[in-house]
């Protein structure tokens, strides 16, 4: 009678055994809650820009479009936060000798990713400088543009457009796109 008494027991204290071990369990490899480690991408790419200056101190559309190359490093921190950092040199295509530089960084925001395509938005803020500048001047840029993510290390960078605001007088507002590749470190 001490046995019978004892098997309902062992049932009843195996059930609660293996259900606490099946709560310590993950169902996924990184917990859904914690979300994506952070992730470095570096890059680089070819730009074309309107320098928006043609000479005599006044700000007017330049007959030559500047073309140049560029890097970029982006730091994914999680799903909503990335930094971007970028240097661009205008120096191909000049019209009187006319460059233009820029050191920058921000904030970007990948809107949502569909399939491998990621668009995304960004604000910038940075130093610009020019063959026609002694010195530097402060640089603000919107921008956006389109990732298209080729395998785990490498991504296209299908199109980037930036609005930029150079602070000097007179107030200079060049706009251009660029296209590169990126390659994922970690």
């Amino acid at each position: 009678m001490c046995v019978v008494a004892m098997k309902p027991k062992i049932k009843l204290l195996f059930c609660i055994l293996l259900t606490s071990l099946a709560s310590c369990a993950y169902g996924q490899v990184v917990p859904a809650a914690i979300g994506h480690a952070p992730t470095l991408t570096v890059g680089g790419f070819g730009s074309l820009f309107q320098p928006d200056y043609a000479g005599n101190g006044i700000n007017q559309t330049s007959p030559n479009p500047l073309f140049g190359a560029g890097v970029y490093v982006d730091y994914k921190i999680n799903r909503w936060v990335v930094v971007e950092g970028e240097s661009t040199w205008g120096r191909f295509n000049q019209y009187i000798g006319i460059t233009e530089d820029n050191y920058m960084i921000g904030p970007k925001v990948p809107i949502k990713t569909f399939n491998r395509l990621t668009p995304y938005g960004k604000f910038m803020v940075g130093l610009g400088t020019g063959s026609f500048l002694n010195g530097h001047t402060t640089v603000l840029a919107l921008g956006g543009g389109l990732d298209y993510r080729l395998n785990k290390r490498f991504t296209l960078r299908a199109f980037d457009f930036e609005y930029q605001d150079w602070l000097i007088t007179p107030n200079l507002h060049p706009y251009g796109g660029s296209v590169g590749i990126g390659y994922k470190i970690f």
